[in-house]
């Protein structure tokens, strides 16, 4: 097992794994820029660096410095988190060469993973459905051509993409030359990488991810489904699980087919494996090879911790669970707290001058944050994770009323009306709600009256 290990990430994900290996009696070196001196990640951890300054281009995603400080503080293992280099083949290379453990699957896997256009052969090899598609297009001409085949509406998304970015909707042959450039743009300044592929875009699909966990050995768990449709700007808002959407005999087809997935690809650590689910069939979408920001909602329905058997596996361990021991208990909820404005979702930085976390049974919340901390303007505006169980979805969302109703965070807005007001609507109440559920009822509540109504 791992002595030290430096967690390469910030916020409540840093806070998360710092928890988990301080349980498991493993010193741990957090990692900050200056802007984070008075993290609460930087605060509990063994050990600190410095690694730059605010900017995540010369701090969190700076390969070398953070190397530098795992040799510096003799760390034998790096956990990535999520985001920032969670996902960059390099990075774990780098890693690897200089004797230190990554904390992850093998530098390959994340390669082959991450361009997803490779990810889509790979997943149809392993016998999973595809969404009608295109392969890597290099110019508007090539779009329109795979778009012509394909079938109207399109969605274009970039290669190497992932939360969200390098996306754009195509509804006719008429918006895809300016969707084409805004995509590709985009995709160059998120990834460094232009290349762009387009799927069928699907009118009310459900956004289902199924957790998986593997060894060396040929051990493969999945950890049931969470449904993430509730989304906006495709950023996950709201996930839950299990999904209201699926029946047991779906659920169990589900998690038998990506379990064999992912040993035909030979696949290991921590991952998951995300579809678009409409009209009873499941299409790939991607795979994230990384702990995914939802994945308390999981270990809830479980009681089982990802982090920890996460670390096990990077050290070579087998998985200590078997798939029959696994029994889910009840339904749970997470809903992500941004400094933002409710209604524009503009952020909104600065310092927390109150802070009041809501408890009770069934009741967690993962966040970095407490009174009289900076949020800066740097990063992510993610400031909390509510994360809510219950025996049945009822209970839970009643229970989930109460908490958000205790949360208390002062000086900075938050998104907790937004998730008070979508509570209150009768289609998420009763489950029934897609992917595009969200935009369409924001933009319902920006001008009420519709077409039909004036």
């Amino acid at each position: 097992m791992f002595d030290k290990i430096l967690i390469a990430n910030r916020g409540e994900i840093a806070l998360r794994v710092l928890r988990a290996c301080r349980e498991m009696g493993i010193k741990t070196v957090a990692v900050h820029s200056t802007v984070d001196a008075g993290a609460m990640h930087v605060k509990l951890a063994d050990e600190s660096v410095c690694i730059g300054p605010a900017n995540a281009g010369d701090s969190y995603l700076n390969k070398a410095n953070i190397i530098a400080a795992a040799m510096l503080t003799g760390a034998d293992a790096i956990h990535p988190g999520y985001g920032f280099l969670s996902e960059n083949a390099d990075f774990a290379e780098m890693i690897e060469a200089h004797g230190i453990h990554f904390i992850g699957p093998k530098p390959e896997m994340i390669r082959k993973m991450g361009d997803k256009i490779n990810a889509r052969r790979l997943a149809q090899e392993a016998g999973l459905s595809i969404i009608p598609g295109s392969g890597v297009l290099h110019t508007v001409e090539e779009a329109l051509a795979s778009a012509e085949k394909v079938g109207y509406p399109v969605l274009l998304k970039a290669s190497a993409g992932g939360g969200g970015k390098g996306m754009r909707l195509a509804k006719t042959a008429k918006d895809l030359p300016e969707a084409f450039t805004l995509a590709q743009n985009e995709a160059r300044k998120a990834f460094g990488n232009p290349d762009l592929y387009l799927e069928r875009f699907l009118t009310h699909p459900r956004h289902i991810e199924v957790q998986v966990l593997a060894d060396d050995f040929g051990g493969v768990i999945t950890l049931g489904e969470r449904d993430c449709s509730l989304q906006r700007n495709n950023q996950k808002i709201i996930e839950e699980t299990p999904s209201p959407a699926l029946n047991d005999t779906e659920r169990k087809m589900l998690s038998e087919m990506t379990a064999h997935a992912i040993k035909k690809m030979g696949y290991t650590n921590v991952g998951t494996v995300e579809y678009l689910y409409q009209d009873g069939e499941f299409y790939f979408m991607e795979m994230n090879t990384r702990v995914q920001v939802e994945h308390p909602i999981t270990e809830m329905l479980y009681s089982f911790d990802i982090v920890r058997e996460q670390i096990l596996l990077a050290s070579g361990a087998p998985l200590t669970v078997k798939q029959e021991d696994l029994k889910p208990m009840g339904h749970a909820i997470e809903c992500r707290i941004n400094a933002e404005d409710p209604l524009t979702f503009r952020p909104c930085p600065g310092k927390i001058t109150g802070w009041h976390v809501p408890g009770g049974m069934a009741v967690r919340v993962d966040s970095g944050m407490y009174a009289g901390c900076l949020v800066p303007p740097n990063y992510d505006s993610l400031v909390a994770k509510l994360i809510v169980g219950g025996r049945t979805r009822n209970g839970m969302l009643l229970r989930l009323k109460r908490a958000l109703g205790e949360f208390v965070i002062d000086g900075i807005q938050t998104t907790i009306p937004l998730h008070q007001e979508i509570l209150e609507q009768a289609d998420f109440v009763d489950g029934r709600y897609h992917n595009h559920w969200l935009e369409d009822f924001l933009q319902k509540r920006k001008n009420p009256l519709t077409n039909d109504e004036k």
